[in-house]
């Protein structure tokens, strides 16, 4: 009889996921399968299974914020050996060879995989990794507080990065990633202006204990001429705001892969060199930059920990904006 695990699998209809037993996956050449010992829950979680993002795998087990041991490893791995601790991010695989990969831009790869949407994920007690696509973890961090760095981390990571040497940076929408970047760009010296959703007082209370100077309502006007603004909410209305807000020369980056529309502005809020910027998956190269930085700077991760039963809750949690940090699957 084939082995089976149990799984949290999303059938492209409704917006629940199901309780399932499925196939222990069995890892391919260059391949590992890592038994999972927690996965985080991420908006983009959420943006898969709402479906604003179209077109992922059939039978889907979301996640992609994973962490565990490696139990069984495909031919030709190499620098991985069974019982090492790895994270599993979204950036699953890409071919190497298109333009975006031989210049170095393998988050624009032309035919990518991306756990949790075009392959499994870690909603489950296994998942196959490509194991060049794994990264080690600092041992400081358990498992359940390493999760939320393969992605909120990392976009944070990326996001902040795109922002170049912005000192005065506000970050709207205040929740996982938020909450790791703003100890990064502290640590780095810079300063930091939080913006929640009117009224929520729990992400300002958070944003202020990891080191914001100030935390108030997206509606408020900010407290300083901001030389950067980082969008983590999926809202398009927050990008004139945003814009408004920073000084000359100044970027609007958009960490989302999904936001409603942008509404019109006047062009006069995007003169004087002011730039509006994405940030869409990331590379390897921000993995091991972001480990390195979580092993310099202890960062303090807030979870929130569910079964694995309750990903629905969870996923309910995160819609309705009940949370304060990340919400994370303990598998």
């Amino acid at each position: 009889m084939n082995a089976t695990m149990r799984a949290m699998v999303f059938d492209g209809g409704r917006p629940i996921l199901a309780d399932r037993l499925v196939p222990v996956p069995i890892p391919g050449a260059g391949e590992v399968r890592i038994r999972v010992a927690a996965c985080g829950v991420c908006r983009t979680d959420l943006h898969v299974v709402d479906g604003d993002l179209s077109s992922p795998k059939p039978a889907l087990i979301p996640g992609h914020e994973i962490v565990g041991r490696v139990d069984a490893l495909g031919a030709g791995v190499v620098g991985l050996s069974i019982g090492a601790r790895v994270g599993v991010p979204w950036l699953g695989h890409t071919c190497g060879q298109c333009r975006f990969c031989l210049s170095g831009r393998e988050n624009l790869c032309d035919a990518p995989q991306f756990h949790g949407y075009t392959r499994d994920g870690g909603y489950a007690e296994y998942v196959v990794a490509d194991a060049s696509y794994c990264f080690r973890i600092p041992e400081t961090y358990d498992d359940e507080h390493a999760a939320p760095l393969l992605c909120a981390g990392l976009i944070g990571f990326r996001t902040l990065r795109s922002a170049g040497d912005a000192q005065r940076i506000g970050i709207y929408g205040f929740g996982a990633a938020a909450h790791i970047v703003t100890q990064i760009a502290v640590a780095q010296g810079r300063t930091v202006y939080a913006f929640t959703r009117p009224g929520d007082q729990a992400a300002q209370t958070l944003a202020t204990d990891v080191g914001a100077a100030w935390a108030g309502s997206s509606q408020d006007k900010a407290p300083a001429t901001l030389d950067a603004a980082l969008i983590f909410a999926p809202d398009g209305a927050l990008v004139p705001a945003a814009l408004a807000a920073v000084d000359k020369g100044g970027t609007v980056v958009c960490g989302g892969i999904h936001m409603s529309d942008i509404p019109s502005f006047p062009y006069r809020q995007l003169w004087e060199e002011r730039r509006i910027v994405s940030v869409a998956n990331l590379t390897r190269a921000d993995g091991h930059g972001l480990m390195e930085a979580a092993a310099t700077w202890p960062l303090h991760i807030r979870t929130t920990p569910y079964p694995l039963s309750s990903a629905n809750a969870a996923l309910d949690d995160l819609r309705a904006g009940r949370l304060a940090g990340a919400a994370v699957l303990r598998v």
